[in-house]
């Protein structure tokens, strides 16, 4: 273990006295929540959102590891559908949406007398994540970037903390996998969810369901494609039976961000 990037970490946690955790149950936020509870006990909580944008199976695996280690948790309901402009989906839709959040988280905390910290990582500096104004703009503070950490630096420490997350694939909210212009309802939301939920029913490690139309377009990791065509026929049908009439399969296999405005088709997949 990086002993010297861990104790930086929790410096950077100590140094607030009281703090909430923004926790999805993704790898960042759960190592962010470990080392700030075993480093505040009771003055580290956790603030997780309900949400269309998440599937069931996250908020669940949010809240037992809460359970599991003991951390209080709230649970925050929240409706995107209120927000001003998410339904047309715009290419700030992501900014909109986690500055309403995390506008209430921020409220939440400070009700509390705590700092709200959130668990991005110097990577997603590198990509287009719009979401990371909203942080700056709310004051909200990025310990993991704070402390110098990269994804590879929180795998690896999650690892060593014994974190059986550390080599869970990355997730993006559900709304993410429209073009932007599209427009957001919860069933389409609930339909991107149900067909994802069929993927990892079939062991893919980690896919996307990206929507464009009527049209749903499937990335696996390319090592993974020829077992996607294996399952093509079966996914087809039950894709077109949740209201998709086309169904592809992407060949260039899963990319990080691949629905992003800008990107550069040669980055390096992830």
């Amino acid at each position: 273990m990086d002993t010297q990037t861990l104790s930086a970490l929790r410096a950077e946690l100590l140094r607030h006295g009281r703090v909430a955790v923004a926790f999805s149950a993704g790898v960042d936020s759960t190592l962010l929540l470990k080392v700030a509870h075993d480093a505040l006990g009771e003055r580290a909580f956790a603030l997780t959102a309900r949400s269309c944008l998440f599937p069931e199976e996250e908020t669940a695996a949010a809240e037992d590891f809460c359970r599991r280690e003991g951390i209080e948790q709230i649970i925050v309901p929240h409706d995107p559908f209120g927000i001003d402009g998410f339904v047309e989906n715009p290419p700030d839709r992501c900014y909109r949406c986690k500055r309403a959040l995390f506008a209430r988280f921020a409220e939440l905390a400070a009700q509390r007398g705590a700092v709200l910290v959130e668990g991005s990582n110097l990577d997603d500096e590198g990509d287009y994540r719009p979401g990371l104004r909203a942080v700056a703009e709310l004051g909200v503070a990025s310990q993991l970037r704070a402390a110098g950490l990269r994804k590879a630096d929180v795998r690896a420490l999650a690892r060593a903390l014994g974190l059986t997350v550390w080599d869970k694939p990355s997730f993006a909210c559900l709304a993410s996998r429209f073009t932007h212009g599209e427009t957001l309802t919860a069933q389409r939301l609930a339909a991107v969810a149900e067909a994802e939920r069929r993927l990892a029913a079939l062991g893919f490690a980690q896919y996307r369901v990206r929507v464009h139309g009527d049209l749903a377009r499937i990335e696996v990791l390319p090592r993974e494609l020829p077992r996607l065509v294996a399952h093509a026929a079966a996914l087809h049908d039950a894709l077109r039976a949740l209201g998709f009439r086309f169904v592809t399969l992407d060949l260039g296999g899963y990319r990080s961000g691949s629905m992003n405005p800008v990107r550069d088709d040669n980055a390096r997949r992830t």
